[in-house]
């Protein structure tokens, strides 16, 4: 099919031009013109414009927000402690004696670098949500014009057929010779 026919879907489907269609109409009718299906998985959609670092976000992300990891993380913090505290603490050999100002640093550090990366992956999935509804609105759009073409088609069905009738109805009378007036 051809720009025309898309031209024509636009004007009989929206009453647009088809320079005046939003992207997700034109989308919609290009799948019509084409006759190709218009849903999409959003996930798969979302991971194929993903960049290398949007998908280490979301990794990064994943792996911070797990319950393993708050509960690794805290195991390695008292394994801190405890190492600083009681078991070098008693050879006078401590690196990080208590108020453990070493582990306040590298605290202080993971903290700086994840937090931006969760506001990163965070930042990505309001992107998967507004290209989730986009191709949801494509998807009842394209349904919505579907079901006005079948009523269109069912509404000229209709049509023809009672013509049929009118025009038997009419044979029916001149075969028996009764006129409109007599009617």
């Amino acid at each position: 099919m051809t720009d025309t026919d898309l031209h024509r879907l636009a004007h009989s489907l929206l009453g647009k031009s088809a320079d005046a269609l939003e992207p997700e109409e034109a989308n919609v009718l290009i799948d019509i013109r084409d006759q190709l299906p218009t849903s999409q998985d959003v996930a798969d959609a979302a991971d194929e414009r993903a960049t290398v670092g949007e998908r280490l976000a979301d990794r990064v992300a994943a792996i911070g927000g797990s319950w393993g990891f708050i509960i690794g993380f805290a195991l390695v913090l008292f394994g801190w402690m405890i190492l600083n505290t009681d078991i070098l603490g008693h050879f006078h050999l401590a690196f990080d004696p208590y108020p453990y100002i070493f582990l306040n640093l590298m605290l202080s550090m993971l903290a700086a670098v994840q937090a931006p990366i969760i506001m990163m992956s965070q930042n990505r999935q309001a992107a998967k949500d507004r290209l989730g509804a986009s191709l949801d609105y494509e998807v009842n759009l394209r349904a919505e014009l579907e079901i006005m073409r079948i009523h269109e088609k069912l509404d000229d069905l209709i049509m023809a057929r009672l013509d049929e009738l009118a025009a038997g109805q009419e044979a029916l009378f001149a075969h028996l010779g009764v006129t409109r007036r007599d009617r």
